[in-house]
């Protein structure tokens, strides 16, 4: 690993599961200009990425397996199986408690293919991960948040460089942990919240103020919500954005 390495987080779709007009949460971490590991793969989500990249994802990162960030699936599972050099080489990673969820949310569908003979799995590479994983020499960490119910979804963390919040309620005591180097921190936020979503007020009231200064927001209801939030001094993601990100921390990578 080099100074000399370009990190970045482009954002594919930025709203809630209505806004579809923001499209799908997702997001891509880029390494010098080209994707390196994508979040999640909802329908929308999928739809910008084709657009910007013209290409699939290289590999993906699962937070949890509500359709509007799992979605994409089946359009993957089409353009990987038909290319035999491709088939199976397309890194899924999964938090282990995820993966019986995925499963029956994508895979589980009797005769994936009319003719038979094929299982959904074939296409990609499945991943299960615990606490951390290695993706291309570099070792990235993974923590659960606070979203709809206990050990089905789960943040991202890239040491010194990023966190990903996924979608959760407020975790102050997760990030004083996983986003203590000084990371941007890719936060879901909505202008009002809900038992399964964070709201403003919920990090304002939750989070000190040099925490919510390296937040980004996303995962937000409307684009008028989106000005609402930047009205209160918060700064939020747009589709297409694009986040410089530091390096990750020494220690974390090698040169692979």
């Amino acid at each position: 690993m080099t100074a000399s390495v370009d990190w970045a987080l482009r954002f594919q779709g930025v709203g809630n599961a209505s806004a579809v007009s923001l499209g799908s949460p997702m997001a891509t971490i880029e390494r010098d200009g080209a994707p390196w590991l994508t979040i999640d793969c909802g329908a929308e989500g999928l739809t910008a990425y084709l657009a910007h990249y013209g290409e699939a994802p290289r590999a993906l990162f699962v937070t949890h397996v509500h359709l509007d960030h799992v979605a994409g699936f089946e359009r993957l599972f089409v353009d990987r199986y038909f290319d035999p050099a491709r088939r199976g080489r397309l890194p899924i990673y999964v938090p282990a408690p995820v993966v019986p969820l995925l499963h029956k949310r994508v895979g589980d569908y009797p005769n994936v293919l009319a003719e038979g003979g094929a299982n959904f799995w074939d296409a990609f590479q499945l991943i299960p991960v615990g606490d951390a994983f290695w993706h291309e020499g570099v070792r990235l960490q993974v923590f659960p948040v606070r979203h709809h119910w206990p050990e089905t979804a789960y943040g991202l963390r890239l040491p010194g460089s990023l966190v990903w919040s996924g979608d959760t309620r407020p975790i102050p005591e997760m990030l004083a942990r996983f986003a203590d180097q000084d990371e941007l921190v890719a936060h879901d936020c909505g202008l009002r919240g809900n038992p399964s979503h964070s709201g403003i007020d919920d990090l304002e009231r939750e989070y000190p103020r040099d925490l919510l200064a390296r937040c980004v927001l996303y995962h937000y209801a409307s684009e008028a919500d989106g000005a609402a939030l930047e009205a209160r001094g918060q700064r939020i993601a747009r589709p297409g954005a694009r986040f410089a990100l530091r390096p990750p921390a020494m220690g974390q990578a090698f040169a692979p």
